[in-house]
């Protein structure tokens, strides 16, 4: 299964797609009023940075608050090591940027697996302000340049950050744990299947679990893995989920045993919002999560059979 469809919403702001708007001639809003999608399309005469220059210079590029970059294939797979050097070397012109979502690009464009994506770390530290990261692609052996990957920092602003993949290598959230990141509010992890690059461990979510790490931390995503009730009863008694008011663990092969694991462990009640869509949950099994945690916002929708032979996470190829 894969991403099917684009964004719409990014850092509190409609996205609104820059290239389609001028080849179409229409009017352009102002510029921290939208969430600016800059992308190409496949046999596209134009390439990414061209198209990113054209952004700049015609969009107060001062004022732009959100970037989300779409597909900057313009001829098959390529890595994004070139679109991301233009975008850094346009640092100086974007001092009010704060969101920033690389790789908001569906099947039809490329299947996540092919998505080469490339360390992140230079976006981080070039833009220090920056306070939302999003990134979706292939990372590990299994992408060029390595694709996909983090190196530990500091960065005192990022409050979000999510990686979104086929399969996630462990280096990743292992990356982000060895990070100091005092303002994190939101981290999301997915982590995909062996079949495509994922390594991801539940030893490499351990650090993640005891609370400690990072202080500000009130929404986690542990999403679209096929153990996802390994991670479940992990979570039924680590010290983080007490002070957290969102959980996320949707999108994966996540069964009775994962949610009788969560509703013997530590109290749920005090989530806002749990998040188990796509799931392999019996009928019982849903209406005993409803009974236990009447106040929580619960969303169980997407399930597949319980007895199916063949559990699937929600985005792999």
């Amino acid at each position: 299964m894969t991403v099917n469809k684009h964004i719409e919403d990014f850092h509190g702001l409609p996205v609104f797609d820059f290239v389609t708007a001028v080849d179409a001639g229409d009017e352009l809003p102002e510029a921290a009023a939208v969430a600016w999608k800059i992308g190409v399309e496949i046999d596209s005469e134009q390439d990414w940075p061209t198209r990113w220059g054209q952004f700049l210079d015609r969009v107060d590029a001062a004022s732009v608050t959100a970037v989300v970059v779409g597909e900057w294939s313009h001829d098959g797979p390529m890595s994004f090591a070139g679109p991301m050097a233009a975008l850094l070397e346009a640092a100086d012109r974007l001092p009010a940027l704060r969101g920033l979502f690389l790789g908001d690009i569906t099947y039809e464009e490329n299947e996540i697996s092919w998505i080469q994506m490339v360390d992140v770390t230079p976006v981080l530290t070039t833009f220090p302000l920056l306070t939302e990261l999003v990134a979706r692609g292939a990372s590990g052996e299994y992408a060029e340049d390595g694709g996909m990957a983090l190196q530990p920092l500091r960065h005192e602003h990022l409050r979000a950050l999510r990686f979104e993949s086929g399969g996630l290598t462990g280096e990743v959230p292992r990356a982000v744990a060895a990070s100091e990141l005092p303002a994190l509010e939101r981290l999301e992890f997915w982590l995909g299947v062996d079949a495509y690059g994922g390594t991801t461990s539940t030893a490499d979510l351990e650090p993640f679990l005891d609370g400690g790490r990072f202080p500000a931390l009130r929404h986690l995503g542990l999403q679209n893995s096929v153990f996802q009730d390994e991670i479940a009863a992990a979570l039924a008694h680590a010290p983080v989920v007490a002070r957290l008011e969102s959980l996320n663990l949707s999108m994966g092969a996540f069964t009775d045993e994962g949610a009788t694991a969560l509703l013997d462990g530590q109290p749920l009640t005090h989530l806002k919002r749990l998040d188990l869509h796509h799931h392999y949950l019996s009928q019982g099994m849903q209406q005993r999560l409803r009974e236990a945690l009447p106040g929580v916002e619960l969303d169980l929708s997407e399930g597949g059979k319980p007895d199916d032979r063949w559990q699937y996470v929600a985005v792999a190829e």
